[in-house]
């Protein structure tokens, strides 16, 4: 990938400075392949197809013990999210409608923005870890969280005003009422999320999934017995559903900071909280913004799609089938978060080491495999599209208009293939101000004014909406496959040193003392 030649002279200084690490670590030893892939893919005495073989099979072993954890650990996220609507949807259908409006239109609000902001510490902490600065890391963490934290109260509000709000966009008073009872015990894990995505992302810089997905697959079997218990045996209903769901994000983040204090793993990169937490703010603010615009835009493009739905005639209806659709879409989209996660490891700890070969590989083995697996699981879900919503409620009309959704549903999936693994090689290089720019030309100029028009005008309804929003999502998809294969790596590598030095630059003075 790339289509800039670049002369010898330049090439060379950058092949030379990759140096074997000094002492072995975790991302040299088991997760990391210390400049081997470099030197594979460098080496012009070997014939061209043994390279690229041999540089696959070493792509594909990183590739397995980051992604495969890493989409068990968004799996699991997700599925804990889906089965806390799953018990809502069995109370009735205004139950799941509620629950449906506020996982995908206030919760998800909340998720892509904290998950955004979150995405700077992938960005810095990747590159950091990859040029061997591991004393950063645990800075970036806990700065992170601090930000993350104070963007929590903000959010609070949006939460405890949900009601008046959702009515205010137009939903049903009795389906905005139940949703508001719904997100009320939402308000917990907005906090769990402020500490969640940091811890999350730093362990990820230092290619350590296992632990978490460990940890995930306990709690979610906690999870669902306590909302066995809360919703059907003690009766709390809506509000003891999304309860429950709070206190297990609780326990993932409790789990996964003691595994942060206690692995010897995380001894370079953890060094205890520190005051410096609190300076350079501004400036981490700005990354963090910038990362949060390009995942919210992202995120709150299909919670739109849910809303929009809520306007529609017959909106129980309408938000069953769709918010069905988008569970099933977001419970795939698990797995191609899970290689978004792998691929902006790879990235950043590639160009963090200076391995701009590396790097541009890593891009193409991770696209193509979670592409595989997405058309895969397509052709899956067309085959199962008359009984998938039985799944979430016994309704009939609802089973029909999910059928009728599927083949639609079915090309998401297959799109979430490429797009979301574009977005993390575009965190991993730090591109995400240029990434804003695409989603809100993509998205919001394109995808959602054509959903509108297709979905009211046309009176097409829920279909007519997700079709114009597929339609951004196609032409932002395409964009970031050309920006991708034009990519200079060499520029890349060296944008990666600048921004490294910025950081610790900044950071020196409160090291001394």
């Amino acid at each position: 990938m790339g289509s800039t030649s670049v002369d010898k002279e330049v090439d060379e200084p950058l092949l030379l400075s990759s140096q074997p690490p000094s002492s072995p670590s975790s991302f040299t030893s088991k997760h990391g392949s210390d400049g081997e892939l470099e030197r594979i893919l460098t080496n012009t005495n070997v014939p061209f197809r043994k390279r690229i073989g041999a540089a696959t099979w070493v792509e594909f072993k990183l590739l397995f013990h980051l992604a495969a954890p890493a989409v068990i650990v968004y799996l699991i996220n997700y599925v804990m999210s889906m089965s806390t609507q799953i018990f809502s949807g069995h109370l009735g259908n205004l139950e799941l409608a509620a629950a449906s409006l506020g996982n995908n239109g206030i919760q998800v609000f909340a998720y892509g923005l904290m998950l955004g902001m979150g995405s700077a510490v992938e960005t810095l902490c990747g590159q950091a870890y990859g040029a061997k600065k591991y004393e950063m890391l645990g800075v970036y963490l806990q700065r992170s969280t601090v930000l993350l934290t104070l963007s929590g109260l903000l959010l609070t509000l949006i939460y405890i005003f949900s009601n008046p709000i959702l009515i205010f966009l137009g939903e049903s008073t009795r389906i905005a009422s139940a949703a508001a009872l719904f997100v009320y015990g939402l308000i917990p894990q907005i906090f769990a999320y402020a500490a969640n995505f940091p811890i999350q992302k730093f362990l990820q810089a230092q290619s350590i999934v296992a632990p978490s997905a460990y940890i995930s697959s306990a709690t979610l079997l906690v999870h669902l017995a306590l909302s066995w218990v809360a919703v059907y045996e003690v009766g709390l209903g809506l509000l003891g559903a999304s309860l429950v769901l709070s206190v297990s994000w609780w326990i993932i983040v409790v789990a996964q900071f003691v595994y942060i204090v206690k692995s010897e793993r995380c001894r370079k990169t953890w060094r205890g909280f520190s005051l410096e937490a609190f300076s350079g703010l501004p400036e981490f603010f700005k990354l963090s913004a910038a990362s949060a615009v390009m995942l919210c835009l992202e995120t709150w493009y299909f919670q739109i799609l849910v809303l929009l739905a809520g306007l529609l005639p017959h909106p129980e209806l309408a938000l069953d089938s769709l918010s069905i659709c988008t569970t099933v879409s977001g419970w795939v989209f698990m797995i191609s978060v899970g290689f978004n996660a792998a691929a902006s490891v790879r990235v950043s700890n590639e160009l963090g080491a200076r391995n701009p070969k590396s790097a541009s590989f890593s891009v193409v083995v991770v696209t193509l495999i979670s592409l595989i697996i997405s058309v895969i699981v397509a052709v899956v879900v067309l085959a199962i599209r008359d009984i998938i919503s039985y799944a979430f409620t016994d309704g009939e009309e609802v089973a029909a208009a999910v059928s009728d959704l599927c083949p639609l549903l079915a090309l998401s999936i297959v799109l979430n293939g490429i797009q979301p693994v574009l977005s993390g090689v575009a965190v991993g290089c730090g591109w995400q101000t240029f990434v804003a720019y695409v989603n809100v030309g993509c998205y919001y100029g394109i995808g959602i004014p054509l959903g509108s028009v297709l979905g009211f005008y046309f009176k097409l309804g829920a279909k007519g909406i997700w079709v114009g929003m597929l339609g951004g999502t196609v032409l932002q998809t395409i964009i970031l496959v050309w920006v991708t294969f034009r990519t200079d790596w060499n520029k890349e590598v060296e944008a990666a040193a600048k921004r490294l030095n910025k950081w610790e630059d900044n950071k020196e003075p409160l090291l001394k003392n």
